[in-house]
């Protein structure tokens, strides 16, 4: 059998204030928080059909944890995506084509508060 991969199913980010991180993802990009495990300290979002699970920090823990996640859009506006981003002082790249999973379409990207690149992808042209 071979394995085909479909799309992302989650993504877990290491968050050296988690609280903060969450809401990012939260208020920005409209993900729904979904459970926490406080046991583990894991807080599991709803991104798409996707999930971006944002675990603390552990001690020693040093530099970035990921190069970027990219996330398909379905509306791909650029001005729309840059107005909203604005209002949470956030200026995105300017978007340019890019491959992915679909094809080539539409992106650009910005960072979140851990310095985490975020790649926002339309559809494939």
């Amino acid at each position: 059998m071979a394995i085909q991969i479909r799309t992302i199913d989650h993504v877990v980010l290491y968050a050296r204030d988690q609280e903060a991180l969450v809401s990012f993802y939260r208020d920005v990009l409209g993900c729904d928080v979904v459970r926490r495990n406080e046991a583990v300290g894991l807080v599991h979002l709803r991104a798409g059909t996707a999930m971006l699970d944002i675990l603390a920090s552990p001690d020693g823990a040093d530099g970035r944890n990921m190069d970027h996640v990219a996330f398909r859009v379905e509306a791909f506006d650029e001005a729309a995506i840059a107005a909203h981003l604005d209002t949470f002082g956030i200026t995105p790249t300017p978007a340019k084509t890019r491959f992915g999973a679909e094809g080539s379409g539409p992106s650009l990207t910005f960072n979140d508060p851990e310095g985490n690149t975020i790649e926002l992808k339309g559809p494939s042209t």
